[in-house]
């Protein structure tokens, strides 16, 4: 992974080569961000620049041996740990060198671009939920402590390190603290609210905002050849997240699903037709599955702050297409400072019993209930 593969962050782009220049290269670090900045490609861009033997100004070779391993993620001194559960093919204690295979297919798949969701459905373990265990632990530490097969620094990449159970997390603190020569550990992280405070402040922080819109906008057209409005509608619509950008591109069709099914639910919920709700919950949300139900509650609370911005004459800040605009034009009267922090405290609280394996069913007819109460107090 070269860095100009990488759209945007190129300020943080040198920054990271300038540590290695100036040999300041911290042995853990916390690249901290949302979902679809690119953070794990930047830490192994970050990796392979740190290891290349024939280091350009600002990239990597990407023709030496070392560059060459690490474009396809096998070189010896690279280790990964993710989180992972079991599946058809691996029934009891899972951990991440069994999914190896898997792991470097589908960052090859996604070029780097990772999001939890779509991992486990690469590794397809329906409705489970993964993690990174004390197995993961004690084989990074066994790896860790060998002398380095070819490269100068041993790298160690936890991706979703919010995902470290507390054993896990409580075995490698000494590690990260005190870590073997010539060794880095990148931390990457979504919600450093979920990390111990004790494997926190063990690393440097590194904070991965949110890609611009020029930057998603221009790498579309670039990347994808999109027209100006397809591009400008998934930037727009991405809110600085590459993957969600490049979904809507290959998928359009599919991404209006989200639209119209809060239409419809919004619809049913005013007139609170307890039969239409029934039948919309079986049809329309069950079959979505978890992780893209957990989608649609998110998608739902960018349009109800949408909605407040348009109450607020903030029109310009409203970064949507037309027909959603149009939508929420009408349907923003129904969201004011009243029922606005219940709402979204709904619909997190919902995102979370959704993530811990609640009846979507129940939870979403439950939240039905309520919304129909929170509009009467608009």
């Amino acid at each position: 992974m070269l860095f100009s593969q990488i759209i945007g962050h190129e300020d943080i782009k040198k920054k990271l080569i300038q540590s290695v220049k100036e040999n300041r290269i911290a042995h853990a670090q916390l690249f901290l961000g949302p979902e679809g900045t690119g953070k794990l490609a930047l830490a192994i861009a970050y990796a392979q620049y740190i290891n290349c033997t024939n280091k350009r100004e600002n990239d990597s070779c990407g023709e030496c041996p070392s560059c060459k391993k690490f474009n396809t993620l096998a070189h010896p001194d690279l280790h990964f740990i993710f989180p992972s559960s079991t599946n058809k093919s691996v029934k009891k204690d899972p951990e991440s060198d069994l999914f190896l295979t898997e792991w470097r297919e589908y960052l090859e798949s996604c070029n780097c671009y990772t999001s939890l969701s779509s991992w486990y459905n690469a590794l397809d373990i329906e409705n489970k939920q993964g993690s990174i265990n004390v197995r993961d632990a004690a084989t990074i530490m066994r790896k860790l402590t060998l002398k380095a097969y070819e490269a100068e620094y041993k790298t160690a990449i936890i991706w979703m390190a919010e995902k470290l159970n507390i054993q896990a997390a409580n075995k490698l603190l000494k590690l990260l603290e005190e870590p073997p020569e010539k060794t880095i550990f990148i931390l990457i992280s979504e919600n450093q609210e979920e990390l111990l405070m004790t494997i926190r402040s063990r690393t440097v922080l590194m904070k991965i905002p949110k890609l611009s819109y020029n930057e998603v906008n221009d790498a579309l057209v670039k990347k994808f050849s999109c027209s100006a409005e397809n591009a400008h509608n998934a930037a727009v619509l991405s809110n600085g997240n590459w993957i969600l950008a490049t979904n809507y591109v290959d998928n359009q069709d599919e991404e209006k699903i989200y639209f119209t099914c809060f239409q419809k639910w919004m619809r049913y919920c005013f007139k609170f037709s307890a039969p239409e709700l029934i039948d919309f919950i079986a049809n329309d949300i069950k079959p979505l599955g978890r992780e893209k139900q957990k989608e649609f509650l998110s998608y739902g609370l960018s349009l109800f702050h949408n909605a407040l911005f348009i109450n607020n004459g903030l029109m310009n800040n409203v970064l949507l297409p037309e027909d959603e605009k149009a939508f929420l034009k009408n349907f923003a009267p129904f969201i004011s400072n009243n029922n606005i922090d219940l709402i979204t405290e709904l619909f997190e609280e919902s995102i979370n019993q959704i993530e811990r394996n609640g009846n979507a069913s129940l939870i979403f007819l439950d939240n039905s209930f309520k919304i129909f109460n929170y509009f009467k107090m608009k």
